[in-house]
């Protein structure tokens, strides 16, 4: 296996300790803990595609499992902001950022049977890594606030980081217009 691939599962294999450190408040400053695990998560996620791009390494596996552990990251992170008190995230954005990943999985499996391997799109990296610096930015917030007990203003949880979890949404419905787009032609109602 390869370093980009390594990578990749270094990233599935941090979800459970980002969610340990999230949710186990007798850990001591559980919310940073819980940032840095989710950003090191996260950087993996930049660094295996430029590894596997600058040295030619790019592979099947890494294109199937590159998407899916972003896939698992992402809505994670989503998942604990709205059952967070602390965040109070609508669960809409989370519905259509979860539908667009099934509609996308679907697209890509289609796609497979024809024999094309799909790689994610520019479109579906932005929105990726714009829901990834979002899901920081809303960790960072945990920390300053709950971990040290910053007093952080309220319009910055409902105002910025609210508005940050909607321009991921509007990039996710984007992104899932563009793959669909692409992906039409492996959607035949006759067969």
């Amino acid at each position: 296996m390869n370093l980009p691939n390594k990578l990749t599962l270094l990233r599935v294999l941090l979800i459970p300790v980002f969610l340990v450190m999230i949710y186990v408040e007798a850990i001591s400053y559980h919310f940073l803990w819980a940032l840095v695990v989710f950003a090191a998560a996260s950087f993996t996620d930049m660094l295996d595609g430029k590894i596997a791009r600058k040295r030619g390494l790019v592979t099947n596996f890494g294109k199937f499992l590159d998407p899916l552990a972003d896939k698992v990251l992402v809505i994670t992170g989503l998942i604990v902001f709205v059952s967070l008190d602390e965040i109070r995230m609508s669960a809409i954005p989370l519905i259509i950022i979860v539908a667009r990943e099934f509609m996308v999985s679907g697209l890509r499996l289609l796609a497979a049977e024809e024999g094309v391997v799909v790689a994610a799109g520019i479109w579906g990296k932005l929105k990726t890594a714009f829901t990834m610096v979002t899901l920081v930015v809303g960790l960072l917030y945990l920390t300053v606030a709950f971990d040290f007990g910053v007093a952080v203003p309220d319009w910055f949880r409902t105002w910025v980081l609210g508005g940050l979890i909607w321009i991921s949404t509007a990039l996710t419905i984007l992104s899932g217009l563009v793959y669909l787009k692409g992906c039409w032609s492996y959607i035949d109602s006759d067969k």
